[in-house]
Order: structure tokens, then C-alpha cells, then sequence
């Protein structure tokens, strides 16, 4: 493409690069400038690609997309390189997010079953979706692995038009918090925004709870629609901050317009009434724990706020499957049972042991750690939630990244210490998993979490393979 087509409706503060210059690539990762392509420095959490700029010129870019240009270099200067990242992404891809109708879900906890249970809905509505989340990228039934939550907007983009490509008529994405705030979600028409709850999270990034809170409602600025969680205590200033009309959803709350009534919790699901306008339907989850209450909510109201009926949506959802990785039963033929479950915050670990807890005929052993490189001030009040709703913990590591497990663990036990829940640590993980198993008694739950879907654990910037399903199959092996 010419650079003048790349650069359609973005804000150029001025240029000193020929404007029908061709342009092979884009890129943002200086590493892989090729001859011929466009670098755009942008300014990331870890580093700033101006300091690249020379590199990519040296790597044969044909121009550079920057904020503060460097002299003798063909550069397009432009108020926010971020944001004409993700406009420059829509222009070489023909916007293909136009095509579709997007769908976005933000929240500390429930983003990625919520979505799951949006993609089954519609699917069963007979639209081909396109799935962007945590977990993986689906484009139908064809698995794209991911590497974050939310992918940079030119991956985004990327995706977007091999969505289209493919026929779909549907994106359900979840949109994370550093997305919202870094602009990777730039520009992409939502039809429908919905936010599930805040809970302490990312405090390393955002630093306060209401910066936190603040980045999740700027979904709200750039969606059509909205669909928000009555019973979060975040909802009423989510709703104040709202640039869009929005549709609530309850546990219990009248005045919300969409209620779930006659909660029933059951080991292999939940039951529950749903009302809306006027009208009930009967809803069946088969995923436990009051939470898939609030996550089935959270998707009714999205495919409500589409026009799909109650009834319709409510007998899809009876048919629904559990996400890998959230309260994921692992096959052991034992008399006692195991569980996986990504929860990595204090609120995950309170949900998924309260809901354990609520099924549970033997005892709840926990097993979890904290990641490094994150927010430490969540490490003690995880530990205290486990002792307080677990009959036994083992403490080990989740992903040290750059620190010392042993640390992490010190910073958790110091949430334990007023605790008598017998606990164990050991650092190594699968080592610990196999010390849980070999301790196991009958009709035990144990619940290994923070990994979830993961398949790896990351030390010192490496990600070493590592699958909690294996180390099962391993120790009974």
C-alpha cells in the first residue's frame, strides 16, 4: 500500500516522508523491520520504540510513524503513535471490524467464560463467531493461540480481517483494562460493551483501585451499548461514567432489568429464574458456583441488547460446555476429585473456593502461589482468603517471573499467619501437586489454582512448559 492510504483520517502533525512511498509491512517491533516496511514507535510498559527508530532505519524502513521525530529520518510525526497504530492497522486491512458486529467484555474475573457463553448462544442462533481472549483466539472452531488478553492493536486487526475472511458475522472479545488505557481497542465499533466486576488486580499498572475502575469504563465511551453488573459495587459509578445507554443485570435486585430469581447451586451446575420486560425463562448453566450465575447474566444481557429472545437465548445455555482451566475437572478415577481454576486475584480465589465449598462433601484443599513482577500487596490477602475458606492450603509458586519464589511465598504466608488451617509449603509446583495428591483423602475437592489454561510457568523472562493436567496424569502414572 502507499503510505498516503496507511495513513487515511490519521492526525498528522507533520511529515517529512514522501506520501506515495510504498509500503510493504507495518511494524511496531523494531526486530522485525524488514526493507521496504513502516516502523511505528510506540511508547509500551516496558520500553519505547523511539529509542528503535534508528535500528529499524538500519533494518531498511522505508519511514517511521513517531512522536518526536530524529533528524535525517523520512518520519510522519503524530500527536499519539498508539492511536495511529491502531488506525493505520484498520486502514491496511480495510476495516474489518466494520463488517462485524463487535462485542466486548470487561471485568476483573468472568471475561472469558462470559464470552464462551455469548459464542455458543450465537452460534446456536446460526451466526459463525469469532472469539478474542484470554484462553485462545477462535475464528469459528480453529484455535489461534494467544499471548495476552487483549492483543496489540495490528494483531487485533490482523485477526479481525481473518474473522471476516473466514465469514464471520460476530466478534466476541474480551477487552482488558491496559488495552483500554494503551488504545489497542482504538477505533473498533462496539455494538455492545459489558462489564462483569472489579476486583483488586493490576494495581502495578494502574496503581489505584479508581485508575483501575476508570480504565474499565472507557468501554462504555466507545460502545453503542452497554450491559452492567448491578450488584458490583463499581456499577453505580460504571453507570455515571457511561457514554452510552446501559442495561443492568442482578442476583436479586428488582430494579435491575435483567434479575436472576430462585438461585438453586448444584455440584454440576446452576438453576436459576430469569426475568426481562415482562417475561421468565428457566435457566440452566452446567458450570458451578454462584459466579456462573453472574457470568450467565452477563451474557443474556449481551445477546438481550442484540435483539436475541429470552427463551431462545435461556434454552442455548442449558447446552453450554465449561472453559478450559475455569473449575475444570481433572479425570482421576480416585474418591476424591480435582480441580483447575485460573483464579489469581483475591476475588478468584474467594469465588472459586466459595463456590467449592458449597458442593463439597470432604474437605477443600487449596493449592495456589502468586505471580511475580505483579502487584504484591494481593499476595497476603489471597493467603488469608484460602485459610479462611480452605480446610488445608498448600502454598507453592505460580509465575516468579523475576522474583524469588521463596519471596512471593514469604508475602503470602504473611496473610496466613493468624490462621489455623493446616497449610504446607513447598516451592516447586508439580512437586506440590503430587504432595496434594499422595495426601489426598476420600471426597476430597482439590482446587489448583492460578494456572488455569496456562501450559508454562515463566522464570526469568523464559516460559518453561509446564501442564497441570500432566502433572495429574504423571503422579498416577
Amino acid at each position: 500500500m502507499k503510505l498516503q492510504e496507511l495513513l487515511k483520517n490519521v492526525a498528522v502533525k507533520n511529515s517529512t516522508a514522501a506520501q506515495d512511498i510504498d509500503i510493504k509491512e507495518v511494524r511496531y517491533d523494531s526486530r522485525a523491520v524488514q526493507p521496504g516496511d513502516l516502523f511505528v514507535a510506540i511508547r509500551g510498559y516496558a520500553t519505547d520504540g523511539h529509542k528503535y527508530i534508528v535500528k529499524a532505519m538500519e533494518q531498511g524502513a522505508a519511514a517511521v510513524v513517531c512522536e518526536e521525530a530524529s533528524e535525517g529520518v523520512p518520519a510522519v510525526v503524530v500527536e499519539n503513535s498508539r492511536i495511529a497504530l491502531a488506525e493505520i492497522a484498520a486502514n491496511r486491512f480495510g476495516h474489518p471490524a466494520e463488517s462485524m458486529v463487535m462485542l466486548g467484555v470487561t471485568g476483573t474475573n468472568g471475561k472469558t467464560t462470559t464470552t464462551y457463553l455469548v459464542k455458543h448462544m450465537l452460534e446456536d442462533a446460526g451466526h459463525k463467531v469469532g472469539l478474542i481472549g484470554t484462553n485462545q483466539n477462535l475464528i469459528g472452531d480453529e484455535v489461534i493461540e494467544t499471548e495476552r488478553t487483549t492483543p496489540e492493536s495490528y494483531e487485533l486487526h490482523t485477526l479481525f480481517a481473518r474473522m471476516r475472511d473466514a465469514g464471520c458475522t460476530h466478534v466476541i472479545m474480551e477487552v482488558s483494562s491496559h488495552s483500554l488505557v494503551l488504545d489497542r481497542v482504538h477505533g473498533i465499533p462496539f455494538a455492545v460493551g459489558a462489564f462483569t466486576n472489579l476486583t483488586q488486580d493490576h494495581l502495578d499498572f494502574h496503581k489505584t483501585m479508581e485508575e483501575y475502575r476508570k480504565a474499565k469504563a472507557l468501554l462504555f465511551s466507545i460502545s453503542k451499548k452497554g450491559v452492567i453488573n448491578l450488584d458490583d459495587a463499581a456499577a453505580e459509578k460504571m453507570l455515571a461514567d457511561a457514554k452510552c445507554p446501559c442495561m443492568t443485570f442482578s442476583c436479586g435486585k428488582p430494579e435491575a432489568d435483567l434479575e436472576a430469581t430462585d438461585l438453586q447451586l448444584h455440584a454440576d451446575g446452576v438453576e436459576f429464574t430469569a426475568q426481562y420486560q415482562g417475561e421468565k425463562a428457566d435457566v440452566k448453566l452446567p458450570i458451578p458456583g454462584h459466579f456462573s450465575v453472574e457470568n450467565a447474566l452477563t451474557a443474556l444481557g449481551i445477546v438481550l441488547q442484540l435483539g436475541m429472545p429470552l427463551a431462545a437465548a435461556a434454552k442455548s445455555m442449558a447446552t453450554a460446555t465449561g472453559v478450559k482451566g475455569r473449575v475444570e475437572v481433572v479425570p482421576t478415577d480416585t474418591d476424591y476429585t480435582v480441580l483447575i481454576d485460573y483464579a489469581h486475584s483475591p476475588d478468584g480465589v474467594e469465588n472459586v473456593l466459595k463456590a467449592v465449598r458449597g458442593f463439597a462433601k470432604g474437605r477443600v484443599v487449596a493449592l495456589f502461589g502468586c505471580g511475580g513482577d505483579r502487584d504484591r500487596t494481593k499476595r497476603p490477602k489471597m493467603g488469608k482468603i484460602a485459610a479462611d475458606l480452605a480446610d488445608f492450603c498448600v502454598v507453592t509458586s505460580d509465575n516468579p517471573r523475576t522474583e524469588e519464589p521463596k519471596a512471593i511465598i514469604d508475602d503470602i504466608l504473611e496473610g496466613m499467619k493468624d490462621s489455623d488451617t493446616p497449610m504446607q509449603v513447598i516451592v516447586d509446583r508439580p512437586e506440590a501437586i503430587h504432595w496434594a495428591l499422595a495426601h489426598a483423602q476420600k471426597d476430597d475437592i482439590i482446587v489448583l489454582m492460578g494456572k488455569g489454561h496456562e501450559t508454562y510457568q515463566e522464570v526469568n523472562h523464559v516460559k518453561h512448559h509446564m501442564d497441570e493436567r500432566e502433572i495429574v496424569a504423571e503422579y498416577f502414572a
